[in-house]
């Protein structure tokens, strides 16, 4: 029998917020699963959580720039999440997915941080998958620059 399950994760504003109160913070990572289970997730929550920090340059950024956050696959396991195929999408609605059998430990990351500092909606934020592109060739290929998604806003662990 097939079994499909499918994890959410939605990065949401906090009921009752406008659009530029989110953009200044006020914002949560929703979990929410397709039996119902929801859970909100804080900057601090995150924060909490396994980090991983590495400076890399980027093709949207000058110089070298530093980033911290919480490894996807740390992210998932933590979550009890299992599946083949993850979805990602901003809050422009640009999504891509990518197989969970391409996450390592430490990359690519959910970065809550850049130089030390949260990310505003406007430079990125609050939250921007990134790989540390300067580690290796296998990091800097248009499927992994597809992957980088900024403003991140939902990961959906399909089965």
């Amino acid at each position: 029998m097939f079994n499909m399950k499918v994890l959410t994760i939605t990065l949401l504003a906090f009921v009752g917020l406008s659009s530029s109160a989110w953009a200044q913070g006020g914002h949560a990572l929703t979990v929410v699963n397709t039996d119902g289970d929801q859970h909100e997730l804080s900057l601090e929550m995150l924060d909490a959580m396994e980090q991983v920090e590495f400076s890399t340059t980027t093709i949207w950024t000058e110089g070298i720039v530093s980033f911290s956050g919480v490894p996807v696959l740390h992210l998932l396991e933590r979550l009890a999440a299992e599946g083949n195929t993850l979805r990602m999408s901003a809050l422009n609605d640009y999504a891509v997915e990518m197989p969970t059998s391409e996450l390592e430990s430490d990359a690519p990351i959910v970065a809550t941080r850049m130089n030390g500092q949260t990310m505003p909606v406007r430079e990125k934020g609050p939250y921007w998958v990134v790989y540390p592109f300067d580690r290796s060739p296998e990091f800097q290929t248009e499927a992994k620059y597809a992957q980088s998604i900024w403003q991140l806003k939902t990961l959906a662990v399909i089965e």
